[in-house]
């Protein structure tokens, strides 16, 4: 009989509700406990689109999973899984956002390169370049656009700066009309490499890349343009002109693998992922704590529910009210 454990999931994204089965993590511990998700857990997972984490009882292990391209807070959390190319002991393991995609767009990526002798370009391809982004706050990957428009017409398929009729259902076959795919990350940082550059391999497309400047630890270098900065930005576009107009060039490109040969494999990242969960959840709670829970500890996450008060409020209440009775009690003690 598989021992029941009680978890929680807070602060996730919008729709996380609604898919939360097919969640990696949720998947990894029903394989191995009776996972009970309830409303007095013993662990809470969260990610950072939200605040409700703030409040949770001292006694829960807590473990972040960022998904965006933050630092985990590690005075907020006992573990953590984010992109920092760093070691925190058992405390963290850096997984990106792309290994919790789906399989099937895993695959397409591994096999993007493995083209035979009769594919026909033209036949694949009948258009330049894809972008599909509803974000605007990126003024680097705004300009990027605008740039190479200027060279030749960017498909955009997202609901920022659209120019096909209306955003596309089907992000994978609107990017396959494509030889290129100008896949900006939201922001630069060592590590944040998320699915756009994975979806763009999928497609089987050449990405015009830009965000994890330390992108070269995993992917192959060979298989895409790297912008590094704005100054780089036309060394790339002479790079993506020479390959438009060379169609051999192009497919030479095209058939280099999207990852490094000395990388992990899918299956051996899996088992390191559950390998590390499962050595959080076989401890006792109590050995399986790891941030400060007194003294400075407590008072940082204490001047958390402060700064967010309204938000907070029920738990401030909480520890109003809590504080009071200890008060009393060593009074009368």
């Amino acid at each position: 009989m598989k021992r029941t454990v009680k978890v929680q999931f807070l602060d996730y994204w919008a729709d996380f509700q609604k898919k939360r089965e097919q969640y990696l993590l949720l998947r990894i511990l029903r394989k191995h406990y009776d996972v009970q998700i309830c409303d007095d857990p013993d662990y809470v997972f969260f990610s950072v689109m939200g605040e409700k984490h703030w409040g949770v009882p001292d006694r829960c292990i807590k473990i972040c999973h960022t998904g965006e391209n933050l630092v985990p807070d590690f005075n907020a959390c006992d573990y953590a899984i984010g992109f920092e190319w760093m070691d925190y002991g058992d405390r963290y393991i850096r997984f990106p956002l792309y290994l919790f995609f789906q399989e099937e767009l895993l695959q397409a990526m591994l096999h993007k390169h493995e083209i035979g002798p009769d594919w026909n370009l033209a036949a694949e391809k009948d258009g330049f370049c894809s972008f599909v982004v509803s974000n605007p706050d990126n003024p680097v990957r705004n300009d990027a656009f605008r740039r190479l428009s200027v060279y030749k017409k960017v498909d955009s398929g997202g609901k920022f700066m659209n120019n096909v009729g209306g955003p596309v259902e089907d992000k994978l076959a609107f990017e396959r009309k494509c030889k290129f795919s100008l896949c900006y990350e939201n922001g630069s940082h060592p590590g944040y490499t998320t699915e756009k550059l994975v979806e763009a391999f999928a497609a089987r497309t050449i990405p015009m890349y830009w965000g994890d400047p330390e992108v070269g630890k995993v992917f192959n270098t060979a298989s895409f343009i790297q912008v590094k900065d704005e100054s780089s930005f036309p060394e790339a576009l002479r790079r993506i002109e020479e390959l438009d107009r060379n169609d051999e060039l192009y497919i030479r490109m095209l058939r280099e693998p999207a990852m490094r040969p000395d990388v992990p494999s899918l299956e051996e990242e899996y088992a390191r992922l559950e390998d590390w969960l499962l050595s959080i959840f076989e401890q006792p709670l109590e050995a399986a704590k790891r941030r400060n829970r007194a003294n400075r500890g407590r008072m940082y996450l204490d001047s958390r529910l402060v700064l967010d008060w309204w938000s907070h409020r029920k738990q401030l209440l909480g520890l109003w009210l809590s504080r009071i009775r200890r008060g009393f009690g060593k009074l009368f003690n």
